[in-house]
C-alpha cells in the first residue's frame, strides 16, 4: 500500500480533465464486443482499471477453449462477465479477483442465471474462499427467454443480463426479457444501460419492471462521455481553486449529474462555457442527497459536508455499505476526520460540519479509489495537508487524479 503526503496549498486556477465514464464504457465496450465494433473510449491518459478489466476479459471471452479471468476489485465487470461466460457454448471459464471482490454480493445474479440456463447446461461453482469461480457455459437455448433477477441490492445484475438479452437475441433471434422484482436500486444506472442497447440498435419494450429486447437494427456506436462521477471531485476543487473542468457533456443522462441539483441546493452557481465547467459562489445551507439515486457521488458529497453552513442529510445510505469498502464508514469517519459531527439513523445519516478543523489530515481508503478521492477532495476543501494510506487505488476509476491535482498546483510525494 502506498502512503502519499499531499499539500492542496499550491492550488491555482487550472482546467481539469475527468477520465471516461466508467459506467458508459462498460456497456459500449460490451456492446461492442457483441457488434464487432470498435468502442471509441476518449483518455488524456491511461484508462481506469475496471475499463481494463472488463475489455481485458471480453476479449478473452471471445476465445476458444477454457479461459482464466482475473477481475481485480472490479465489481460492475465481474458481473458483465459472468453473465457473457455463461453464454459460451460448452466452454469453461475461471474467475478470480480479490478478497473484497468476493465478499460483495454477487448471489442473485447467479440465481438468476442458475433459473433460465440451469436447464441447458449452465453451472457456477466456487472453488475456494471463494475464488475461482468456475462458469460452465450453456450447450443449447434456453427454453424459456426470460431472465428474473432482484434489482434491490445492485443494478448491475440487471445490467448484466440485459447485455446477456442482448447477447442472446442475436444469436437466436427470438425476444429475451429480464424482470425485475423487488424494489430496484440506483434506477439510473439500469437507465444507462438501456440507453446504450437503444443507440447499438435494440428494439426495447419496457413495461414496469420488464424490458424485454424484441427486435435489432444495428446502429453506430457514439463516443462515450466523461465520467460524471469524477466529475464531482474537480467540480469541487474547480470551485475552491476558481478553475474548470473540461470534457462535461451536459447532456449525458448519467445518475451523478444530480451534483449540478445538489450544487444549487447548496446555494452554489454552475455554468458551462468554452472553458468548461465552472462552479462559483458562497455556500448558503446545507444538501441532502439518496444513496438510491447517486451512490457513487456520496462520498464526494460528504466532503462538500464538511464546509457547508449548515447540516446535511443523505438517506438509504445502508447501499453503500456493500462497496469496494464500507463506504458509510468511510463517510462518517471523513467527517470525524474535518471536525465535525455525523448521526447515523436508520438509513439517513446526518452530517454536522465542524468548525475549525485540524492542522492536518490523515485517512487510510481502505483499498477503496472513491474514498481516496473523496479524502483528497476534502483536503482542498478545507485547505489542509493530507498523509493519504492507499493513494493508488484511484487507477480503478480515475489514473490520471493525481496528475491533474499536480496540474492545478498541488504536490504530493510518496513513501
Amino acid at each position: 500500500m502506498t502512503t502519499a503526503q499531499f499539500d492542496p496549498s499550491g492550488l491555482i486556477a487550472a482546467p481539469l480533465t475527468p477520465p471516461p465514464s466508467k459506467s458508459d464504457a462498460h456497456r459500449a465496450l460490451t456492446l461492442s464486443a457483441l457488434l464487432g465494433q470498435a468502442p471509441r473510449l476518449s483518455s488524456g491518459g491511461k484508462l481506469p482499471n475496471d475499463i481494463c478489466v472488463l475489455r481485458d476479459g471480453l476479449a478473452r471471452l471471445a476465445g476458444l477453449g477454457p479461459q482464466e479471468l482475473d477481475c481485480a476489485d472490479a465489481g460492475a465487470p465481474f458481473r458483465i462477465l459472468v453473465t457473457q461466460a455463461a453464454l459460451r457454448r460448452g466452454e469453461s471459464t475461471l474467475l478470480s479477483g480479490t478478497a473484497r471482490l468476493g465478499e460483495r454480493p454477487h448471489g442473485p445474479l447467479l440465481e438468476a442465471l442458475e433459473r433460465t440456463l440451469g436447464p441447458v447446461g449452465f453451472a457456477a461453482r466456487w472453488g475456494g474462499s471463494p475464488w475461482p469461480l468456475a462458469i460452465r457455459g450453456i450447450q443449447a437455448p434456453a427454453p424459456l427467454a426470460r431472465f428474473e433477477v432482484d434489482g434491490s441490492q445492485s443494478s448491475q445484475f440487471a445490467t448484466s443480463l440485459l447485455l446477456g438479452a442482448a447477447a442472446l437475441h442475436l444469436l437466436e433471434a427470438r425476444p429475451w426479457e429480464v424482470v425485475l422484482t423487488g424494489a430496484p436500486t440506483s434506477q439510473g444506472y439500469l437507465e444507462i444501460t438501456t440507453r446504450w442497447l437503444s443507440r447499438a440498435g435494440f428494439r426495447l419494450e419496457t413495461t414496469g419492471s420488464r424490458v424485454a429486447i424484441v427486435g435489432f437494427e444495428e446502429a453506430q456506436l457514439p463516443p462515450v462521455p466523461g465520467d460524471w462521477s469524477s466529475i464531482g471531485y474537480l467540480a469541487l476543487v474547480a470551485w475552491r481553486t476558481g478553475g474548470s473542468v473540461r470534457g462535461v457533456d451536459l447532456e449525458a443522462e448519467h445518475p451523478d449529474r444530480e451534483l449540478l441539483r445538489i450544487l444549487e441546493q447548496a446555494g452554489l452557481t454552475w455554468t458551462p462555457s468554452r472553458e468548461g465547467l465552472t462552479v462559483r459562489g458562497v455556500p448558503s445551507s446545507g444538501i441532502s442527497a439518496d444513496a438510491a439515486r447517486c451512490p457513487d457521488l456520496l462520498p464526494t458529497l460528504a466532503a462538500l459536508a464538511c464546509v457547508l453552513p449548515g447540516p446535511s442529510r443523505f438517506e438509504n445510505v445502508s447501499l453503500l455499505r456493500a462497496k469496494e469498502s464500507d463506504r458509510l464508514q468511510g463517510m462518517i469517519d471523513l467527517v470525524e476526520l474535518a471536525g465535525g459531527d455525523s448521526s447515523l439513523d436508520g438509513e439517513v445519516l446526518e452530517i454536522h460540519p465542524g468548525s475549525i478543523p485540524p492542522p492536518e489530515l490523515r485517512f487510510d481508503a481502505r483499498g477503496d479509489h472513491r474514498m481516496a478521492m473523496s479524502a483528497a477532495t476534502l483536503a482542498v476543501l478545507l485547505g489542509r495537508p493530507l498523509t493519504l494510506a492507499g493513494a493508488e487505488h484511484v487507477s480503478k476509476s480515475f489514473p490520471g487524479f493525481w496528475d491533474e491535482l499536480k496540474h492545478a498546483g498541488s504536490s504530493m510525494t510518496l513513501r
